[in-house]
C-alpha cells in the first residue's frame, strides 16, 4: 500500500546554486581568454609556433596520462596481490586531470596543466578537495538517507512517477522473521 501527498503544480522554484549559476559564465571567460591568448602569441612569434605548442601540449599531456594510468593500474595489481584493499589514488587522478589539461589547446589550460603535475600543488588540492567534501557532508541534514531508503519510486505505465512510503499494517508474528524493507 503507497501513500503519498499530492503535490502541487506551482511549488516554489529552487534557487540554483552558486556553480550551476557562474559555471556557465566562466566557461565563456575561460575560453575567450584562451582565445585572445592564442592569437596574441600567434601575432608574436607566428602561427607555426602555436601550433608547435599545441601539438606539443596534445603529446605531453598523452604521455602523463598514460603514465598515470599505468602507475596507477600497477598500484592496483600490487594491492590485489597482497590481499589488501589499494592505497590512496598517490596523486594520479590529479595527474590525469593534468594531462587532460595539457591535451586540451590553449595557453591557460597548459598552464594550469604543468602546475597540477608539481607534487607540491597535487597536495595543496587534494586537501583543499577534502575539505570540501567534508564541509559539505557536514551541512547534510541527519537522517536524510533514511529517509530515502523509506519512499519508495513507483512507475507508472504513462510514465510519471509516484512518490510515496510504504506502511505495513500487518505486524509479524513471534517466530516470524521478514526482511527489511529498505533492502
Amino acid at each position: 500500500m503507497t501513500t503519498g501527498a499530492p503535490t502541487s503544480p506551482y511549488t516554489a522554484r529552487r534557487r540554483r546554486s552558486r556553480l550551476r549559476r557562474y559555471l556557465p559564465l566562466g566557461l565563456a571567460v575561460w575560453l575567450v581568454l584562451e582565445i585572445w591568448l592564442l592569437t596574441l602569441v600567434a601575432g608574436a612569434a607566428g602561427g607555426l609556433t602555436v601550433f608547435l605548442l599545441l601539438v606539443a601540449g596534445l603529446v605531453a599531456g598523452s604521455v602523463v596520462i598514460k603514465r598515470a594510468g599505468r602507475r596507477a593500474f600497477q598500484n592496483l595489481n600490487e594491492a590485489l596481490q597482497r590481499g589488501g584493499s589499494p592505497a590512496r589514488g598517490g596523486g594520479n587522478g590529479l595527474m590525469m586531470l593534468g594531462g587532460l589539461l595539457l591535451m586540451i589547446p590553449g595557453l591557460v589550460s597548459d598552464a594550469a596543466g604543468l602546475l597540477l603535475l608539481l607534487p607540491p600543488v597535487q597536495k595543496a588540492v587534494s586537501r583543499f578537495a577534502e575539505n570540501a567534501v567534508e564541509r559539505s557532508l557536514r551541512k547534510a541534514a541527519p537522517g536524510s538517507l533514511g529517509d530515502a531508503f523509506r519512499q519508495v519510486r513507483i512507475h507508472r505505465p504513462d510514465g510519471r512517477v509516484v512518490q510515496g512510503e510504504v506502511i505495513r499494517d500487518d505486524r509479524p508474528e513471534p517466530g516470524e522473521h521478514r526482511p527489511p524493507l529498505t533492502r
